[in-house]
């Protein structure tokens, strides 16, 4: 016999709207990691997106430090963010936070050689009897 519904409903990430033109990608996977999500494209990591408290609100741009000056020119709203500074950081609060965040999706999807880096492997734990 089945369980009756508990009433819980699931909430959606403030920011699922971001990753969605991604989502049709065939590489496309989207991962929950410290509290966020991680759009991978490809196998890289393109994007983090994060709805907790300052600094965490906003949408980190995964890439080299070699990028960040192009990036930052192009898009003036990013920074380093502050305590990953090898990413860049557009925070909700940004002018114009839609419009840039929209844009940074689709270089992503694009695959913009200055988005994305390489997972590092997980490293295991080896069992000791």
């Amino acid at each position: 016999m089945r369980e009756p519904p508990t009433g819980r409903t699931r909430k959606v990430h403030p920011y699922a709207w971001l990753w969605e033109p991604l989502e049709d990608d065939p590489t496309f996977v989207l991962r929950p990691m410290f509290g966020g999500r991680s759009a991978y494209l490809d196998g890289k990591l393109m994007l983090y997106f994060s709805a907790g408290e300052e600094p965490w609100r906003g949408v980190l741009v995964c890439t080299d430090r070699a990028h960040h000056a192009s990036l930052l020119a192009e898009f003036p709203a990013l920074g380093p963010h502050p305590i990953l500074p090898k990413w860049l950081y557009l925070p909700e609060t940004a002018d114009r936070f839609e419009s840039v965040a929209e844009r940074l999706v689709a270089l992503a999807r694009r695959r913009d050689p200055r988005l994305g880096v390489e997972p590092q492997a997980k490293h295991r734990r080896s069992r000791r009897a």
